[in-house]
């Protein structure tokens, strides 16, 4: 019956396309160089796919083809919860995305933070996106009490002592100075409860305002506070790739230059 359902199946050039590898010539490319698996074997020009039960991998790299699967990128604003649930009945990001399919955040943005969240059914992009070892950066922008000097900023970069170990090497840098504050730029790879803000309080520059810009590849400058959209093909595959594989640590001149 599995060879039978393999024959009925759609060519996988046709859904290595639709899931944004170009046209189906270029999949085929892929496809003859022996870049494209289907549950864990190496597919052959020809090999026909059910988009809902086979894995696809593309350079080792799961490919996103199931259609009940959803991706939205929100905007979180202040004030809402990263849960399902809230028993003190404040608002959740679940309440800002389509109520079907039912989605879940991948990772969490305390009550005051704003900024990018992906929102997703997909288990498995959740838990590479989760997982400490693949150290996904995540780029945020802090408004400080203060204006930090250029020791502190390389405090912050080579990493702060916090009551649950030192923070590691980050990237950071003065975005601005205003009055009695400033706005730093931060890329971190923990995910730590509340990191950011502790870092910064840490340095003697307590959070005003956190935003989180970036999750790995995915930034948008025009989604406003509230606002969602689907990720797009290319997007999720980004998002895969970013997280596919362990990210070595950098060093703390590394770190430093960037």
């Amino acid at each position: 019956m599995a060879e039978a359902a393999r024959e009925s199946g759609e060519r996988l050039q046709k859904v290595l396309a639709r899931a944004g590898f170009g046209s189906r010539r270029a999949a085929e490319e892929l496809i003859a160089a022996g870049r494209v698996a289907v549950d864990g074997e190496v597919a052959h020009l020809g090999r026909r796919v059910d988009p809902d039960r086979d894995r696809i991998t593309v350079d080792g790299i799961p490919v996103s083809v199931r259609a009940d699967l959803v991706y939205y990128l929100l905007n979180k604003p202040a004030r809402v919860v990263t849960t399902a649930r809230d028993p003190e009945g404040r608002p959740t990001v679940i309440e800002l995305v389509p109520l079907e399919p039912r989605v879940f955040a991948v990772g969490r943005l305390d009550y005051e933070t704003e900024g990018l969240l992906v929102l997703t059914n997909d288990g498995e992009l959740a838990q590479l996106l989760s997982h400490p070892g693949h150290a996904v950066p995540k780029a945020y922008l802090a408004e400080v009490d203060g204006v930090p000097t250029r020791a502190t900023v390389r405090r912050l970069r080579d990493g702060v002592d916090l009551d649950d170990g030192r923070t590691a090497p980050a990237r950071v840098r003065l975005v601005q100075t205003h009055g009695d504050g400033a706005a730093l730029e931060l890329v971190i790879h923990e995910g730590r409860n509340r990191q950011v803000r502790r870092m910064c309080e840490t340095v003697g520059h307590p959070v005003r305002r956190l935003v989180r810009t970036r999750i790995g590849p995915i930034s948008d400058r025009r989604l406003a506070p509230g606002e969602w959209r689907p990720l797009r093909q290319r997007e999720v595959r980004a998002l895969f790739e970013a997280a596919g594989s362990p990210q070595p640590k950098p060093s703390g001149d590394e770190a430093a230059s960037q």
